[in-house]
């Protein structure tokens, strides 16, 4: 029997965090912590094995504040800079755990990752560039140490995108599609995590009128909405209105799943 799951929420801000660089908005200007959001990550634990999904660039920051001395690998939902902007800091766990670290991601990600982190993969390389193994996310299910997790193809605009499955645990983030045959996968998990930017309508996200829709209509236990930017409102304000199955995500949040 397979230890239970503990999810935290490293990060559950959209591009530009919240708040937002000189915005005086009421959301920017809260002093609720609930309100400060880093760039959209998540930690996935089960026993001793460590998966982040997304490494943007608060990455540093994350793991600080989670206190992850070690990561088993990092899985890539897409190549937009706000989910892969802190790869460069996987080097102090290639010190800590004197190996590379693995990199789960669709041949897309692959590339830009290597255009833009060029001199990891360099002919001759500087010493202390971050040393990764690439392992390719496709259409299969894969596992890491003891951790299965299914590939969820979406689309982010024209971009497809992943989430990802584990047991009862679904979590896609920026996305403004489902197709139906992703759609079949994620009926009646016990936890559903959305992206949601805000209330009005975007060109390649949900609304949080369309997420609570899709979390109604897969007949979710429970919803989270993460991405969140500052046009969203408050924290506290958004959650007195979510019918009672949802709830915003918020960063630190830990969940636990059998």
């Amino acid at each position: 029997m397979s230890e239970g799951l503990k999810i935290t929420f490293l990060g559950t801000g959209t591009s530009m965090g919240v708040p937002v660089i000189g915005c005086d908005c009421l959301t920017c200007s809260s002093n609720d912590p609930h309100d400060k959001r880093l760039r959209t990550s998540i930690l996935i634990e089960q026993g001793e094995i460590k998966v982040v999904v997304d490494c943007g660039p608060d990455f540093r920051a994350q793991m600080l504040a989670a206190k992850v001395r070690s990561l088993s690998a990092i899985v890539f939902t897409h190549e937009h800079k706000d989910h892969t902007a802190g790869l460069d800091d996987v080097r102090a766990y290639n010190f800590i755990q004197n190996k590379p670290v693995q990199i789960w991601a669709s041949k897309g990600v692959e590339n830009a990752l290597r255009h833009d982190y060029h001199y990891a993969f360099a002919e001759k390389r500087y010493p202390g560039v971050p040393e990764i193994v690439f392992n390719r996310i496709g259409s299969d299910e894969f596992s890491i140490g003891g951790l299965t997790i299914t590939p969820l193809p979406v689309m982010h605009h024209k971009l497809q995108v992943y989430g990802f499955k584990i047991g009862g645990f679904v979590y896609i983030t920026d996305a403004n599609s489902i197709p139906k045959s992703t759609w079949s996968q994620i009926k009646n998990a016990d936890v559903l995590v959305l992206n949601a930017l805000r209330k009005t309508e975007h060109i390649s996200h949900f609304t949080l009128e369309e997420a609570l829709g899709i979390g109604l209509e897969t007949g979710a236990k429970k919803l989270y909405l993460t991405h969140l930017s500052h046009q969203m409102g408050r924290h506290e304000d958004v959650e007195q209105e979510l019918p009672e199955f949802a709830h915003l995500a918020f960063d630190g949040l830990e969940l636990y799943l059998d």
